[in-house]
């Protein structure tokens, strides 16, 4: 299905500092109605710190599958000094059917995301050991090659899904250079998508997109920003003109349900 595209929502950005359930989860909800088919979403409490304590985070997505079959993608992620088990604790929530699986350690800014081998393996096996589906996050092109090593003895699931993210100072710039050089590394029977990170415009989505992206990531998590000069006051409107610039380039918004034929997701019984 190279021509549709899976819209995956990160609401929360890293310095929110209010992060309340029934509040999160109406955001959410509302950018369903604009094309969201996936919602990302790491383990904070009321506070927005980052935390292995899943009471508000399963609270939330309760509250999201009452009302919607969004693919629930939790993070295992996020600079912290939590322990990698810590980091895996939302792998044990009902409702969870994707983690975000991150392969090696990058600069991001002035801070280190550690993600040693060792982590990334025990990581990679409760994932598997849950039949939750793997998005593989790749802020450089070695980490492709991280992914395709681990494969041969943690065997994952296909399809493969692969997430492109530049521009976080550090790493891999966000150029249309830089994306097509990482492209090139991935499996050509994998999927691929994009992270729509720090960026003020939309071009790197768009070409993205044209290059056969499977899915695009967005919200306040990564960018709050519409363009230069307008920013978005809720994750909907970023959602809304995201699914406006799939359309304009000939190609569908996947649902929930045909997002999780594209990944392998069995169908969510209500």
């Amino acid at each position: 299905m190279s021509d549709t595209v899976i819209i995956s929502l990160a609401p929360v950005a890293a310095d929110c500092t209010r992060v309340i359930p029934e509040e999160l989860a109406q955001e959410i909800l509302a950018c369903v109605e604009y094309g969201a088919a996936i919602v990302h979403l790491h383990v904070r409490d009321k506070q927005g710190k980052l935390t292995p304590d899943t009471t508000d985070f399963q609270s939330t997505i309760d509250l999201v599958r009452h009302q919607s079959d969004l693919i629930i993608q939790a993070s295992t992620g996020g600079v912290s000094a939590m322990s990698i088990a810590e980091r895996c604790a939302p792998l044990d929530c009902p409702g969870v059917e994707m983690a975000s699986l991150n392969v090696g350690s990058v600069n991001l800014g002035d801070a280190v995301y550690a993600n040693p081998t060792p982590d990334v393996e025990y990581c990679s096996q409760q994932i598997t050991a849950r039949s939750i589906v793997p998005e593989f996050e790749v802020f450089e092109i070695g980490m492709v090659n991280n992914i395709l090593t681990l494969n041969e003895k943690i065997k994952f699931r296909n399809p493969m899904l692969f997430n492109i993210v530049l521009g976080h100072r550090g790493s891999s710039p966000a150029t249309i250079d830089a994306l097509i050089a990482m492209r090139s590394m991935i499996p050509r029977d994998a999927l691929w998508g994009i992270t729509h990170f720090g960026r003020k415009n939309f071009d790197v989505i768009a070409a993205a997109v044209a290059m056969g992206a499977s899915e695009v990531r967005i919200g306040f998590e990564d960018s709050y920003y519409l363009s230069a000069e307008e920013m978005a006051e809720q994750n909907y409107q970023q959602v809304k003109k995201l699914a406006r610039l799939i359309r304009s380039m000939d190609k569908q918004v996947a649902s929930p349900e045909i997002a999780r034929r594209i990944l392998n997701i069995p169908i969510r019984q209500q």
